[in-house]
């Protein structure tokens, strides 16, 4: 299959003031034809009409994995076994996810450095299928963004991210044509590897237009403006991330409850809480929890973007007007296929493959 040729075209100089309101200039972006989503997808889900864009606005890293027997103790060296780089971040994740998934299309708003692995995430993208990557935005002053992942035998790991261009790279906040984009997308997913203000702005534009707000909890550690917590509709945090937020315990379903009604008393009105070999949950103010088992997997080899594959995936069957519990489902299945393959973005599972996981769970 003949791969998508870039064109990086250098970004101009930013100002350094941020601009909230939408009328900041269009920032320079790469430029190349994306792959389109086969239409034998389409026609598996029964699709007539195509369903409204996902819009993902975050971050995109270049994932640096050491696979390890045990992490290091403090002033220890212990050995990797291995070592090798692969597209990742948060952001791209779930953009790869959506664009395998859904049947419409699925745009990536992100900003990556003039380095080597700003052209390894270009590459990933184009090839990962059905992400428009055309409102990726090169920063010039500021390198891609990068992350140590530290993978044990188990399936595993801890992460270490340097944001970069994510963090950096918004001098000129999201021009108005990014905007308009979100305005008119089915659902907008946000994550936290990005400035807050960003998020905001980004989400201000959704809830102007109507449009449903998901944000992951994953990244910066640190507490969410309540400014952007009023305007998320669906707020998903897994366990570890919830009880930081909340400076609650998350050790047993009831206290993890307890701290999706402390998120209730935010401004969040639904709290998705992955639990990991638990399954999920989802909160919904004033009503009963709706509870989501795994899909088991065969084999567990890499636990890496399994929280960003379930965000995105849910993501998909809600633009659809599938029922909450379904989309659980679809969820579910589409992170058990994610863990048995190594690295994040390369273990995203296409739609044929989890819609055929789902009728096998279902006849047994």
């Amino acid at each position: 299959m003949a791969q998508a040729r870039v064109r990086l075209t250098p970004a101009g100089p930013t100002p350094a003031t941020a601009f909230l309101s939408g009328s900041n200039p269009r920032p320079s972006y790469l430029s190349f034809s994306p792959k389109p989503t086969p239409t034998s997808l389409a026609a598996a889900a029964g699709a007539n009409a195509q369903p409204a864009p996902i819009v993902v606005v975050g971050s995109a890293n270049a994932d640096i994995y050491v696979e390890v027997d045990r992490l290091p103790l403090v002033g220890e060296t212990v050995a990797a076994r291995a070592g090798h780089s692969l597209a990742g971040g948060k952001g791209a994740n779930q953009a790869a996810c959506g664009g395998r998934l859904a049947l419409g299309p699925t745009y990536l708003v992100a900003r990556v450095g003039d380095d080597a692995n700003g052209r390894l995430l270009e590459g990933a993208l184009a090839d990962a299928g059905g992400v428009r990557t055309d409102r990726i935005a090169r920063a010039p002053d500021a390198p891609s963004g990068h992350a140590v992942v530290m993978l044990m035998p188990d399936g595993q790991n801890s992460i270490i991210i340097v944001g970069g261009a994510n963090m950096e790279g918004w001098a000129a906040g999201i021009c108005a044509e990014d905007l308009e984009l979100i305005q008119k997308a089915g659902v907008l997913l946000l994550q936290r590897e990005i400035p807050d203000w960003v998020n905001t702005q980004a989400a201000q534009a959704a809830k102007s237009a109507g449009v449903p707000v998901i944000m992951d909890a994953g990244g910066m550690d640190a507490p969410v403006p309540r400014e952007l917590l009023s305007l998320v509709d669906i707020f998903s945090p897994n366990e570890t991330e919830l009880a930081r937020l909340t400076g609650m315990p998350t050790e047993t379903f009831e206290q993890i409850s307890q701290a999706a009604g402390e998120c209730h008393k935010m401004g969040v009105k639904e709290v998705l809480v992955k639990l990991g070999s638990q399954g999920s949950a989802l909160f919904v103010e004033g009503e009963e929890p709706i509870r989501q088992p795994i899909i088991p997997a065969t084999e567990v080899i890499d636990t890496t973007g399994a929280g960003d594959t379930f965000t995105s995936a849910f993501a998909v069957a809600l633009v659809e007007g599938k029922p909450k519990k379904e989309c659980m489902r679809f969820a579910a299945a589409a992170a058990s296929l994610c863990v048995r393959v190594k690295g994040a973005i390369p273990s995203m599972p296409d739609r044929k493959s989890v819609i055929k996981l789902l009728e096998t769970v279902q006849g047994e």
